[in-house]
């Protein structure tokens, strides 16, 4: 006798409830048993007081909408409460985000004169670059406190990166092979978070809030 396969399996553990959804078949067939198994079977499991439960999606992606079918089917069982919803897949911008998180390094002091911080990857420093102080990355350079030292971002050629700063008073800009020195870019510091970027070659200060315009890249991605 054939057995028929089941693309919704439900096993306990002592937090609760697993369900393991099937990541082969169509979506409407797994949300059709998924709904048969919540409403009609498995009553002695599902019944009862508060229960824990957490979905597990296998290499299935769910988008807004059809995770909202998914947990209006298990809420039709009052007492069952959705912990977490598990997927192995993640998504283009969690992707990103994992990338600049594998590389980006924390410095977590003020650079001082003399100081020289060499980094492959990108470089967040939370604290002052100092005058006489030199940062040097092949990324992106973020200083959350006063940038009046030495930045140069893209050393290896790399002329997307950026160099932001809370303050951007510094001694000198490089980005690539790109030099500024102020005042030649801009005249008075300003009292917003700003960054540098290459435009046509030549180096520009922009406002932070226009960097997801100017670099997607690394505006879609929150630090």
């Amino acid at each position: 006798m054939m057995t028929v396969k089941q693309n919704v399996m439900i096993k306990g553990t002592k937090e609760g409830l697993v369900f393991y959804l099937d990541d082969t078949c169509s979506l409407e067939d797994l949300f059709t048993e998924l709904k048969e198994k919540v409403e009609n079977s498995h009553q002695q499991i599902l019944t009862g007081p508060v229960i824990r439960i957490t979905v597990n999606l296998g290499m299935r992606y769910l988008n807004a909408e059809q995770e909202e079918r998914l947990v209006a089917i298990l809420r039709t069982r009052g007492n069952l409460v959705i912990k977490a919803i598990e997927t192995g897949v993640i998504t283009k911008e969690d992707a990103l985000r994992e990338k600049l998180s594998a590389q980006i390094r924390i410095y977590s002091k003020t650079v001082r004169s003399g100081q020289i911080i060499s980094q492959h990857g990108d470089l967040l420093v939370l604290g002052d670059v100092n005058p006489g102080a030199l940062i040097l990355c092949t990324g992106n350079i973020f200083v959350l406190g006063s940038l009046m030292g030495t930045a140069h971002a893209g050393c290896e050629g790399n002329a997307e990166c950026i160099i932001a700063a809370y303050t951007m008073v510094p001694t000198q800009l490089r980005i690539a092979g790109v030099i500024s020195r102020p005042p030649d870019e801009w005249e008075t510091a300003s009292t917003e978070m700003e960054f540098a970027y290459l435009l046509d070659g030549r180096m520009a200060i922009e406002k932070l809030t226009q960097l997801h315009k100017i670099r997607p890249q690394i505006g879609d991605i929150t630090l």
